[in-house]
C-alpha cells in the first residue's frame, strides 16, 4: 500500500480503479479494510480510494493529536496532495462523522456525501450517548482493549454464520494502539456539527442499519434537518452493513451515485 505525508502524519491508502472518485472512510478501531466488500465492486466504475485515518492500521499514530477536526483536515490535505478537485465521501461510523465534518467545511471538494450508521453530533446523543461513553471508557480501563475487541465483535456479528467476519473484526480492532484508541473515541465522543447540519447542501444519502446501535427514527430526525438528503434503510442488519450486508449495501449506494 502507497503512504503519502500530509498534515504532518503519514497516511496509508489503497487507490484502485479509474474515473468519478469514491473515497472511503472506515470506523472507529478499525482499517481501510472496512471497505473490502466494496473496493472490488465499485473500482470497475469509479476510482476508489481506501485509507486508514489516524492513529489506524498503518498511518501514523500520534502520542497526543486526535479528533474529528484534524481527520477532516488530514482528508483535505490528502485530496490536494493528489490533486483530487472532487471526490464523493463515503463514511461509516466515524468516518462518518469526518465525513459529516468535511462537508460542513470543505463543500467545494464533494460530489456527494453518504453517511453509513453515523450521525452529525456524538456530543449530543442524549442518553445512548452518555452510555456508550461511560460504558465503553469503564470498559477499556478495567478490561483492555482485547476484551473490549471481542465485545464490539460479538455485537456486530452475533450470528453463527458470521463468525467469519466477527474473527476478522476483533484482529484488526485488538491490534489497536490503546491510547490511539481512547483518544480517537473520547474526541469522537466531544464532536458535534450542531447548527451547521442545516448548511451541507451536498447530495446525501444517509444508510441505516434497522438493527443499529441508534434506531432508524435516530437518522430519520436528522435527514430531516438536512436540505439535500434521502434515507435509505439496509434491512437485517447491525452496525457494520458494509461488512454484513454488502450487497444489499452495494446495491443502494450504486443506485445513489448513478441516478440521484
Amino acid at each position: 500500500m502507497p503512504q503519502i505525508r500530509v498534515n504532518n502524519i503519514d497516511l496509508d491508502y489503497e487507490n484502485v480503479g479509474s474515473g468519478n472518485v469514491l473515497l472511503m472512510l472506515h470506523g472507529l478501531g478499525s482499517t481501510k479494510k472496512d471497505w473490502d466488500a466494496q473496493v472490488p465492486f465499485f473500482s470497475k466504475y469509479f476510482r476508489v480510494i481506501t485509507l486508514d485515518l489516524r492513529g489506524h492500521g498503518k498511518s501514523t499514530i500520534p502520542k497526543t493529536d486526535y479528533g474529528v477536526h484534524l481527520m477532516t483536515e488530514d482528508v483535505k490535505c490528502f485530496l490536494e496532495a493528489l490533486d483530487i478537485k472532487k471526490a464523493t465521501l463515503i463514511g461509516f461510523s466515524m468516518g462518518g462523522a469526518v465525513a459529516f465534518d468535511f462537508a460542513a467545511k470543505h463543500p467545494e471538494y464533494l460530489d456527494k456525501l453518504v453517511i453509513v450508521n453515523s450521525g452529525p453530533d456524538f456530543n449530543n446523543m442524549g442518553q445512548i450517548g452518555e452510555d456508550l461513553l461511560h460504558s465503553r471508557t469503564k470498559f477499556l480501563e478495567t478490561k483492555g482493549l482485547e476484551a473490549l475487541a471481542k465485545e464490539i465483535s460479538f455485537n456486530m456479528f452475533p450470528e453463527d454464520h458470521q463468525i467469519g467476519l466477527r474473527n476478522e473484526f476483533e484482529e484488526r480492532c485488538k491490534l489497536n494502539d490503546y491510547n490511539a484508541y481512547y483518544k480517537s473515541f473520547t474526541t469522537l465522543m466531544n464532536w458535534g456539527l450542531g447548527e451547521k447540519l442545516k448548511d451541507i447542501k451536498t447530495k446525501t444519502l444517509v444508510v441505516a442499519s434497522d438493527m443499529d446501535y441508534t434506531p432508524v427514527s435516530f437518522k430519520e430526525e436528522y435527514v430531516s434537518r438536512l436540505p439535500n438528503a434521502k434515507l435509505v434503510v439496509i434491512e437485517n442488519s447491525r452496525h457494520g452493513a458494509v461488512l454484513d450486508q454488502p450487497e444489499a449495501f452495494n446495491h443502494a449506494l450504486l443506485n445513489f451515485l448513478n441516478n440521484e
